[in-house]
């Protein structure tokens, strides 16, 4: 896009400059008809959404998931689906209110800036798409993992073990890390899980998404459920019945695998090539975190099944999906994320339902503040102006948006305490200053708040592997800056979408 390749910079350049021009104009609608709806059926019923989350899947762990892949083939791929933030809190937050971090509050796992005091301190719990999904008439249940910080004992000024509103089936760990020795709030009592194979945490969380579905079929209710589970997050310990699969694995080696990067950032600099017992230590923990995943593989399966069983198949939309990706060795990164690489917030979004083409595949840019806006569109429910994200249930059916953003906003803050946060990370492993980043179609570009720049031309370097931010000339550096600013100073669907447009 820039650099040697002259011409197509002009190009680009003139055509942003040209969109500039269109910035008052409003936004499109969908011309979607009320037949096109996906929120009814012909009997007038509403769908069921279940919305299976994961912690820490990356892409390079699709492969290794045949359920997964089967949903590839049942259903349409979103292939640039990205996360706000490469950290749990910031990103979860995100897909729950569909809000930027720079709206939520939470741009962390822990301290004022993070975590689940920082969500709450922020009153983001009453913008989650349960209690909308509740009022339109749905039975919702949350499962799992919620958001860091939480315990399942805390009571939030209540009288017993809080229970989030909005929420008709609350079965939620803390630290579930492990998949054993963890408690659950079971709408609002504490059960204690121990170490018994039947314990395992993905298989219980199975075990109780398979019953709400059940007894939601029996109450002929529709329902919203998201099962969000622990793995494969590390210490990535696999079901039982897993433990010994896939011997001798070892990790994928791209491009990026041990390569620095050239005009790296000054946090980069430092880093060596990896040693051979560090790529022998990448491949043993590559190989425990597709292990750990095959347990969310059987549960996604036993969904379908269930799901068959009680004639519902046809009415529910099946989501898949991880809060943030992972490197591991790429840039010679040791194991981590929380950088704006494509290793770490490009993730995986598919989806199967009523109306979703098979086998297609959706390059439009999307990101995760658009999950809570899409289900509430799929229910019928206007998404309301407050979201920073936009519905993809056009984009999921099939059908095109001829006015989508350009550019996706990318937002960390180095955290000032590593206390408490399971994803704090050592320097050689990633753990960059605080940063914005904007990735679109065709680039990627990061400003650091110590004023060091990235950019990266993914069309002659796809691995992001040289930074560019240097040669770039002094009206493409502004005009990169106007629009990263205008994305981090956004509010609501409309601001959100002009500024990942245009430049203001």
């Amino acid at each position: 896009m820039f650099g040697s390749r002259r011409p197509r910079v002009l190009a680009a350049l003139c055509a942003a400059l040209a969109i500039a021009l269109l910035a008052s104009c409003a936004r499109v609608v969908s011309a979607a008809t009320e037949d096109d709806s996906p929120a009814a059926d012909t009997s007038g019923r509403k769908p069921n959404i279940v919305y299976v989350l994961t912690d820490d899947l990356a892409w390079n762990l699709v492969e290794y998931l045949p359920h997964v892949r089967q949903l590839q083939k049942k259903g349409t791929t979103f292939t640039n689906f990205f996360a706000t933030d490469s950290l749990c809190c910031p990103s979860r937050t995100s897909l729950l209110t569909g809000q930027y971090p720079h709206n939520t509050g939470v741009f962390t796992n822990t301290g004022d800036d993070g975590g689940y005091g920082a969500f709450m301190k922020n009153r983001n719990e009453e913008k989650t798409f349960g209690p909308a999904l509740q009022r339109a008439g749905y039975r919702t249940g949350f499962m799992g993992k919620y958001l860091n910080g939480y315990q399942p004992a805390d009571k939030n000024g209540t009288s017993k073990p809080y229970v989030p509103s909005g929420w008709d089936e609350w079965d939620v760990a803390g630290d579930g890390y492990r998949e054993y020795k963890y408690d659950l709030n079971e709408n609002g009592e504490v059960v204690p899980y121990g170490k018994a194979p039947q314990d395992y945490l993905t298989d219980v969380l199975a075990k109780k998404a398979t019953s709400f579905i059940g007894s939601s079929a029996d109450a002929r209710k529709p329902f919203m459920l998201e099962v969000a589970t622990f793995a494969p997050h590390g210490p990535s310990t696999p079901a039982p019945r897993d433990k010994d699969t896939f011997p001798g694995l070892e990790a994928p080696q791209t491009d990026a695998y041990d390569k620095a990067t050239r005009n790296a950032p000054k946090w980069q600099r430092s880093l060596s090539p990896l040693t051979a017992e560090e790529k022998k230590e990448i491949d043993q923990r590559f190989a425990k975190r597709v292990r750990s995943a095959q347990a969310v593989d059987d549960m996604i399966g036993q969904l379908e099944k269930t799901l068959e069983e009680k004639g519902l198949a046809d009415d529910t939309y099946l989501v898949f999906g991880s809060d943030n990706g992972f490197h591991m060795g790429e840039h010679r990164l040791r194991p981590g994320k929380q950088t704006a690489y494509d290793t770490d917030v490009k993730v995986p979004m598919m989806v199967t339902g009523p109306g979703v083409p098979a086998g297609e595949e959706v390059s439009r840019l999307a990101e995760n503040v658009d999950i809570n806006p899409t289900f509430l569109d799929l229910a019928g429910v206007e998404p309301p102006s407050t979201v920073d994200g936009r519905s993809l249930s056009d984009l999921m059916h099939g059908r095109t948006e001829e006015e989508w953003r350009q550019a996706v906003l990318v937002e960390h803050h180095h955290a000032k305490s590593k206390e408490g946060d399971p994803d704090a990370a050592p320097k050689d492993s990633g753990d960059p200053p605080t940063y914005a980043a904007m990735r679109t179609d065709d680039s990627l570009y990061v400003e650091y708040a110590d004023g060091e720049r990235e950019f990266y031309a993914l069309g002659s370097d796809p691995d992001q592997l040289t930074n560019r931010a240097a040669s770039l000339s002094p009206a493409q550096r502004a005009a990169l800056h106007h629009t990263l600013t205008a994305l981090q100073r956004c509010k609501g669907a409309e601001s959100c979408q002009t500024a990942s447009r245009t430049r203001t």
